[in-house]
């Protein structure tokens, strides 16, 4: 079986090939549904919290303006599926919500949300690369004190081990090639903010670094390109495969890929109606 090849990369799915190519296959070249996960929902929930908070004017970002952002994105997502179909009650919710507030005070103590002359929030940027586009989406884009372009991204989850810093820092090279190829101008530093442990990884992008993401990422599309055209995805396991929404369609555990396009819907659906 063939699959249509994609046309565009972003560097979460250039991650998530070459962690699985099998999990790839069923997010997002069949992209199969899949259920939530409470980590990354309170990621995307402590992200918009931040957002709002930086629409207000860099003195009003204090006190109450920041409590009113967390409980305006808290609302939001209490009626967003990403958390409803979570399915949690109301204790679980509760303590959802508090580790939430958490992370959003950790920020505060990182940094003084005030002093940061942002110019960019959520800014999704695309760029040709022969016949690929690369896309990416950076949370904050900001003016540093001579002028230079500052990327800043957050991370609720813990900080990461050396080696998977070094991952971490490829997906950072990607943006500095989107804002170069975008905007004219190579950033002069991308910042990760683990708001978790409070630690803070910079990484100084090059010429050399950012001419390596276009080498990488084409090399990472040909083996997509490769895998569509021959419907040769091979399972990948490791340590994410307790967590893969799609582990019992997965060869690796004895399923059948096949049969994953009917079922997969069928079992978020049910979730959807509990």
């Amino acid at each position: 079986m063939s699959f249509a090849v994609p046309t565009s990369l972003s560097p979460s799915r250039v991650d998530a090939f070459t962690s699985c190519p099998m999990a790839f296959r069923f997010a997002s070249i069949e992209k199969l549904p899949e259920p939530p996960s409470p980590h990354a929902t309170k990621g995307s929930l402590v992200h918009r919290a931040l957002e709002l908070l930086f629409t207000h004017p860099a003195d009003e970002r204090v006190g109450e303006v920041v409590e009113w952002s967390f409980r305006r994105a808290v609302d939001e997502y209490a009626v967003d599926p990403e958390f409803v179909l979570l399915g949690l009650d109301a204790a679980a919710a509760q303590a959802f919500v508090d580790d939430a507030w958490t992370l959003v005070q950790a920020y505060l103590r990182m940094e003084d949300p005030t002093r940061v002359r942002d110019i960019g929030l959520e800014l999704r940027l695309e760029a040709q690369v022969g016949d690929l586009t690369l896309r990416g989406i950076i949370d904050r884009l900001e003016l540093g004190p001579e002028g230079e372009l500052i990327v800043t991204d957050y991370k609720t989850g813990r900080s990461p081990s050396l080696a998977y810093e070094q991952r971490r820092l490829g997906g950072v090279h990607f943006y500095s090639f989107l804002c170069e190829s975008v905007l004219g101008q190579r950033p002069a530093a991308i910042r990760l903010m683990y708001l978790r442990s409070g630690e803070t990884i910079t990484a100084v992008p090059s010429e050399q670094s950012v001419r390596f993401i276009t080498t990488r990422t084409t090399a990472v599309w040909k083996a997509v390109e490769k895998a569509c055209t021959t419907g040769d995805f091979r399972p990948r396991q490791g340590p994410l495969c307790s967590s893969c929404a799609f582990q019992t369609w997965c060869p690796a555990f004895g399923g059948d890929p096949e049969r994953a396009r009917v079922e997969a819907p069928e079992a978020f659906g049910r979730l959807a109606a509990a």
